[in-house]
């Protein structure tokens, strides 16, 4: 890594750099607002569709499905032509199929409007990781990609509540329609102000762009062709991969099925159940935000980023399993509902370094590769959304209600979980695609 370059004496770096990761933070939020707004949303829209919950994870996992699909193109596009344009279409298409949603006639119309939402999507998170290869040193990506995760959660985390109560106010077409509006506005000020290229913005001083310069790869030249053979036989783009499907696998759990579950298992009504799931997503934005401190902060003391970020995310994701299984026992709905906040956020406590490791890995193709390791864990995004939903109806057909037909799933995302905390052991990135093409 090369030395910093200090900046002139006379000369105080702007903060440019802060704006960029405040829109990645806001874009974060919208995300998975418009994501996780329908899990509040199903239980209204079976009943107005006439829609079966062994139904309603095809369309769950119409979004996954798609959202899987192109986050390699879609990675790949910001890598090669830039990311400003990419993500300013992405977001304007996204937002399109968000207020279409609400136009939605019946199963099969549903189906192929979330597919083409998630396409949308799937540019998002792999373009937003080479925003800040280009505008943040690598000493500082860890709290940065800390916060806009811990926005993403937040996002989440209100999505219920406001979707509960537009639901009430305006019914849940309406609702999709409204939630379209923040995009569309994003789209337009991040177009006309952000640039790809830190020396082109023209409100950053040269110090700013000194401080950049030293710690980001500028490697000149056309982009070069992403080595296939390296990146399919490389380990690491695996294991990444199945830790990020294990930690979805639980994720989608609390973005798809959740409220419904608080609703048919806990007995919550439609606000109350708003209000539960968002404590639990909220528990997600602490894990998220702090992940990306304790990470920088150990690398810090310690000066070994990789043995560190084995070690934090074998035992936080170990204990995320634990605290699972104790909100399983617990009756009480709100302590219930604590505990599995408290596992959600040990377990997205590792993002930080699941990026981190994922940027080491990548190199200049971190787009694309970005993109296909957070693919692999949408395999484990649709297993859950089919699993919780096809497992609810299996038990409602032999006669379980209440929490007789929901609890016994906790123990496999219970499992799940402390597989991915095994798996992280197994983690050293220091070996970059780039390099394992050289040496082959």
């Amino acid at each position: 890594m090369s030395q910093p370059i200090e900046p002139p004496l006379t000369e105080r770096p702007t903060k440019i750099r802060y704006g960029v990761l405040t829109f990645l933070c806001v874009l974060a939020l919208i995300l998975y607002i418009d994501r996780i707004c329908i899990s509040q949303a199903v239980k209204k829209i079976e009943v107005d569709l006439n829609i079966e919950h062994d139904h309603m994870t095809w369309v769950l996992m119409a979004f996954t499905l798609s959202y899987s699909l192109f986050e390699v193109p879609m990675g790949w596009w910001g890598d090669k032509f830039g990311s400003r344009g990419v993500l300013t279409r992405i977001v304007m298409w996204w937002s399109a199929f968000t207020a279409l949603t609400g136009a939605a006639m019946g199963l099969p119309s549903l189906i192929v409007i979330r597919f083409l939402f998630g396409a949308g999507e799937a540019g998002a998170l792999p373009n937003s990781a080479c925003v800040l290869s280009r505008w943040y040193p690598i000493e500082q990506r860890g709290i940065a990609q800390g916060a806009i995760n811990c926005a993403a959660q937040v996002g989440g985390a209100i999505a219920p509540i406001v979707t509960a109560y537009l639901i009430e106010w305006i019914g849940w077409r309406w609702t999709f329609a409204t939630l379209s509006i923040p995009g569309v506005l994003w789209g337009i000020v991040f177009w006309r102000w952000y640039r790809d290229d830190p020396q082109s913005h023209p409100s950053v001083n040269e110090a700013e762009r000194q401080l950049i310069l030293a710690g980001t790869d500028r490697s000149s030249g056309a982009h070069p062709p992403i080595p296939w053979r390296a990146v399919l036989t490389h380990s690491q783009v695996w294991m990444l991969g199945f830790i990020l499907a294990c930690s979805a696998f639980n994720s989608y759990l609390y973005f798809s099925w959740y409220p419904t579950y608080l609703k048919e298992a806990r007995g919550c009504g439609e606000r109350e159940s708003g209000w539960l799931a968002s404590i639990v997503l909220t528990g997600g934005a602490i894990g998220c935000l702090s992940g990306g401190y304790i990470i920088d902060w150990l690398t810090r003391r310690t000066g070994n980023r990789f043995r560190c970020r084995r070690l934090l995310c074998f035992t936080s994701v170990t204990l995320a399993s634990v605290s699972l299984l104790i909100g399983k026992y617990c009756d009480t709905p709100v302590i219930a509902t604590l505990w599995t906040a408290g596992s959600l956020m040990l377990t997205v406590l590792t993002l930080a370094s699941w990026w981190g490791s994922v940027a080491d890995v990548s190199g200049r193709h971190l787009g694309a590769l970005f993109g296909l390791m957070n693919s692999l864990g949408g395999l484990g995004a649709m297993a859950s959304q089919r699993f919780a939903g096809k497992f609810a109806s299996w038990m409602a057909s032999k006669g379980h209600t209440g929490r007789a037909q929901w609890d016994a799933i906790f123990f496999v995302y219970a499992g799940v979980l402390f597989v991915a905390a095994i798996a992280w052991l197994f983690i050293d990135p220091r070996r970059p695609v780039q390099d394992a093409k050289a040496n082959s």
